[in-house]
């Protein structure tokens, strides 16, 4: 009988005769313990997946020939509040999605290799680019530079960090082979205005070789609109993002760091969507064309995303479409991650995937043992549920766990809870009662709202609902300077108005100066005709899991078809759980809460219709589903079995780049 001979693990191939050496630059390839390497790698984040799931998708990822994952490493989620942290067992809201050094061992035990990249600032899409916006208190903090405000705070955390990975690296047995020094730091340089701050970048890299780093160390950037001027030339190995033209990307890299390796960091599968877009989908063809000339170069690569997950709740990142500092060019991202990448958004196979695993399989001369395909997760479309429960707004006042006395509008980073690091996501309202109003009086916010108002005048909604994306242009949005709104012909005594903000999302990538991105009304002051309004009650909405859970009062439903934002409450029993999608096209604008997790955003405006719902996050017996809704609710919540796109607009539902 023949013998057939059994390909080694990755890790067996690489690791044979014990290890010496980790990942090497000093030749024009790379070496992994003195043997060559081409790095086959794919992004997914483990915070933006259930951990229940990190295995099933580490798992296809190697079965695709990959021998490597990336990932990010979010600060906002890792230290919640200033100085509190959690690694998976700190008691915030995320807590289950933050077991890094879980999910690091997790692709080791896969035959993965891993690629870190802590930040501190990581953009990603990302509410505020994986910054805490409790960073925001001190007005004095130069955010991503030397200054020592902003170094202390970072030194603090990859203190607690980064020896958690050092612990990991490939030379101590560990998975992890190399690094990185900040995030695409070269696209903050403006001309005569601010120089990439290399001091900084020295203390970054001298902060992680101190707490035991001794692998690759390297920043991404764009090469060609970049060159080195993000990076510590000769000092930090230099990688390269695009999206297409490889040879020029790595032709340039070779010209700022000869006789090195070439490798994409960041060759992008697809790409996300903002609120009111066409979705994206990046044309297959034009995918398997780059990235097989990235491979011919030949190159390593890292395509971002191979998996992307989903932004849970309010962390979301934005953008800011050009140069204005005060939330002018704000675009808010969708809770969607799903990014058209190899693998969906659903851990489903994709025709990108089918194209990696035959291009690797092409380009790749070492032979080490590949895992059977896994078989996708079911998914399922649960029965139709009737809204059973509801709250109105002043009930949901009435439970706020905080009510904040100021003499005028301040944002919510400054409030003074959660042991003063202040709010940093969900929805803030600026309440004034015993209000006199004549009739045809005009309500004025000076300056910008961030991001999206609504007024109440005695409960009543009296701004105009999002049902269309030409609203943004008028009251309620960021994009109206000192925008206005008549309340109306009648008078109003002993009236009470309330103002309810959310914060839809901080920007996560730009210039320095458009990362003061504080959210409420802070701008300027509130005026009823000439006069301004002084000494609000403010109540912030935090939908923290604890206080959803424990909201109390709930009634069958009135007047739904009044426009004012509300909660409404249904149950889902189950037998058995697995992925579903909730439909909320029915509805109008707000957040899906299920068993106390803000699952996300929905808005009608598109494209994004429906919300993941990962079966990790549903029970076997009663599931509780809580639906804030700011305007028109439905009177069922509805489910799909897969993703549904649609922006509602005379045209396509999908941009084909």
């Amino acid at each position: 009988m023949d013998v057939v001979p059994v390909a080694p693990t990755l890790y067996e191939y690489y690791t044979a005769g014990g290890i010496q050496a980790g990942l090497s630059v000093n030749e024009p390839y790379f070496t992994l313990n003195n043997r060559n390497l081409t790095i086959y790698s794919g992004a997914m984040h483990y915070f933006r997946v259930p951990q229940e799931y990190w295995r099933d998708r580490l798992r296809k990822m190697r079965a695709a020939g990959l021998n490597t994952v990336e990932t990010y490493v979010p600060w906002n989620l890792h230290e919640p509040h200033d100085g509190v942290f959690d690694f998976g067992n700190g008691g915030s809201d995320m807590q289950e999605f933050l077991d890094i050094e879980r999910f690091l061992k997790t692709a080791q035990e896969e035959d993965l290799f891993a690629v870190v990249r802590p930040g501190p600032y990581i953009c990603s899409e990302w509410e505020f680019g994986g910054i805490p916006s409790w960073i925001l208190r001190n007005k004095s903090t130069k955010i991503r530079t030397s200054e020592r405000t902003w170094i202390d705070k970072v030194k603090r955390y990859f203190n607690v960090l980064i020896p958690l990975l050092a612990m990991l690296q490939f030379t101590r047995n560990g998975p992890i082979i190399a690094l990185q020094i900040e995030n695409e730091y070269g696209s903050t340089n403006q001309p005569g205005k601010f120089t990439p701050d290399r001091l900084y970048l020295e203390e970054l890299r001298s902060l992680m070789l101190s707490d035991g780093i001794t692998e690759l160390l390297f920043t991404s950037d764009s090469p060609t609109n970049s060159g080195d001027i993000g990076t510590l030339p000769g000092v930090l190995f230099q990688t390269a993002n695009f999206a297409g033209d490889p040879e020029k990307e790595f032709d340039k890299l070779k010209q700022l760091q000869p006789n090195k390796p070439s490798m994409a960091m960041e060759f992008w599968s697809g790409w996300f969507d903002h609120w009111t877009e066409l979705h994206h989908l990046r044309n297959n063809d034009d995918f398997y064309n780059v990235l097989e000339r990235i491979l011919k170069y030949p190159a390593s690569v890292n395509m971002y995303m191979f998996h992307g997950g989903t932004n849970w709740g309010f962390l979301n990142g934005a953008n800011i479409d050009d140069s204005s500092t005060d939330n002018k060019g704000y675009q808010p991202d969708t809770t969607s991650y799903d990014y058209d990448a190899p693998i969906s958004e659903s851990g489903d196979y994709t025709m990108k995937y089918v194209m990696v695993k035959e291009l690797i399989a092409k380009y790749n001369k070492i032979d080490t043992r590949i895992p059977p395909t896994p078989s996708i997760t079911i998914k399922v479309a649960y029965h139709n549920l009737t809204i059973d429960a509801s709250l109105s707004f002043k009930e949901i006042i009435e439970q706020a766990p905080y009510k904040i006395l100021t003499d005028k509008p301040i944002p919510m980073e400054f409030l003074p809870i959660n042991n003063n690091s202040g709010q940093s996501y969900g929805y803030i309202v600026y309440r004034k009662e015993h209000l006199n109003i004549s009739a045809d009086t005009t309500l004025m916010i000076k300056g910008r709202v961030c991001d999206t108002v609504m007024v109440l005048l005695n409960g009543m909604l009296v701004s105009k609902p999002l049902t269309k994306a030409s609203d943004l242009n008028g009251f309620g949005y960021w994009r109206w300077k000192d925008s206005k709104l008549n309340l109306g012909m009648s008078q109003h005594n002993d009236a009470t108005l309330e103002l309810v903000v959310e914060n839809w999302g901080r920007n996560n990538f730009g210039k320095l100066d458009q990362f003061l991105q504080f959210k409420g009304i802070w701008q300027g002051g509130i005026y009823l005709g000439q006069t301004e309004v002084v000494d609000w009650q403010v109540y912030p909405l935090e939908f923290k899991k604890t206080w959803t859970k424990n909201l109390s009062g709930w009634h069958a439903p009135v007047n739904p078809w009044l426009p004012t934002p509300t909660l409404y409450k249904t149950s889902l029993v189950l037998k058995e759980k697995h992925d579903t999608f909730i439909d909320m096209s029915a509805w109008t604008k707000g957040i899906v809460i299920v068993n106390g997790f803000v699952l996300g955003r929905y808005a009608t405006v598109g494209p994004q219709q429906t919300l993941y719902l990962p079966a990790p996050l549903l029970n076997v017996g009663n599931n509780e589903i809580v639906v804030f809704e700011h305007f028109f609710p439905a009177t069922k919540v509805s489910f799909s079995s897969g993703p549904i796109y649609k922006t509602p607009v005379d045209r396509p539902d999908v941009i084909v780049l």
